[in-house]
């Protein structure tokens, strides 16, 4: 989960800057204070914060967009709840698989905040 310390000084940025959404990259950029020991820690987090949301972005484009559109005349051919599953991806598949997702983000989130000392 995101830290309050985290949210605050994001709020103080935008409040303070000009430019909010500058101020809100930066903070994307990992430019902003965070509770870490020393600047090779939060690259690593950063690393594997942007790694892991690629992975999810990933699964999601290949569940809406691939099984939703590119294959749907393929898995059409098999029934699922007595829907075609093309059809079922495009209408419902992808909606639940994002659900999911974000799920498995705040998990995922949570356990990558607490290895690197910046959870709540």
């Amino acid at each position: 989960m995101v830290s309050i310390q985290y949210v605050t000084s994001v709020a103080k940025l935008v409040s303070e800057d000009k430019k909010p959404l500058i101020a809100i990259l930066r903070c994307l950029k990992g430019k902003t204070k965070m509770a870490f020991k020393d600047e090779e820690q939060a690259k690593a987090y950063w690393a594997e914060n942007i790694s892991l949301l690629f992975k999810l972005l990933a699964v999601w484009f290949v569940v809406s967009f691939g099984f939703g559109i590119l294959l749907v005349d393929v898995l059409n051919e098999v029934r699922f709840f007595g829907f075609k599953l093309g059809f079922w991806f495009a209408q419902q598949g992808a909606i639940y698989t994002f659900v999911a997702l974000i799920f498995v983000y705040v998990f995922k989130m949570n356990t990558l905040d607490k290895k690197y000392g910046v959870d709540e």
